[in-house]
């Protein structure tokens, strides 16, 4: 027996979802854009690579799916929304019709920027954040999380974990924890990245200056390669 598609979620049952994680001056606003698309929202457990997705109609569903990391603070989760809702937006303008595009092409960074502008301009968000979006918005990256002044304007508001520090303020052969438990020692900066070696082994990983790690003591000494 063919299974009937599945429809589209409600405005309210979208913004019931994500009202609570947006900043109160955002709702309204929110609550326009995601009327125009037939899109689901949910929330996702913290990822470590992603921030959020977008699931294209398909296989028996009509709408598109979305999905945000439950963790991020108001002003991260409303980008990281407007980001993915930009996707199905240039699935809808372009996609549909046969056309091929590149994912975080020219049509999904204007879509991005028809999205997000109306947000910077009502001067509803801190100046370190409108400040930030507003010179991401003249060149949108694929990920927001991997442009420095937006990620470090995003943070500001962020409950951040005692004893962490970023990778890029590390001093050089300082050792750290990652999140996974390993053990690393810090090589040179490189430009986003950092040349780091696992303790022990010595082998080497290229890790962004943003990460939030742990610096463990000096006591910690590995067996592999010296920097």
């Amino acid at each position: 027996m063919q299974r009937s598609p599945r429809l589209r979620p409600t405005t309210a049952v979208n913004l019931a979802v994500c009202r609570s994680r947006l900043p109160p001056e955002a709702v309204d606003y929110v609550a326009e854009v995601l009327a125009q698309q037939p899109v689901e929202v949910r929330l996702s457990r913290p990822r470590r690579t992603r921030l959020g997705d977008h699931r294209s109609p398909g296989q028996g569903v009509l709408f598109h799916r979305i999905t945000v990391n439950e963790d991020l603070n108001p002003y991260a989760f409303l980008t990281t929304l407007l980001h993915e809702v930009a996707h199905a937006v240039t699935w809808e303008r372009h996609r549909r019709i046969g056309r091929r595009i590149a994912p975080h092409g020219r049509e999904w960074k204007d879509e991005f920027g028809n999205i997000l502008r109306p947000v910077v301009a009502a001067k509803i968000l801190p100046a370190v954040v409108e400040a930030a979006l507003a010179r991401y918005l003249e060149n949108p990256a694929a990920r927001s999380c991997s442009d420095r002044g937006l990620v470090l304007a995003l943070a500001e508001f962020d409950d951040q974990p005692a004893g962490r520090m970023r990778v890029e303020d590390l001093t050089e052969n300082a050792v750290f924890r990652a999140a996974n438990g390993t053990v690393f020692r810090a090589g040179p900066m490189m430009r986003s990245r950092r040349r780091c070696f696992r303790i022990p082994g010595g082998c080497e990983y290229r890790v962004h200056g943003l990460l939030l790690v742990e610096p463990v003591s000096a006591a910690v000494r590995g067996r592999g390669r010296r920097i």
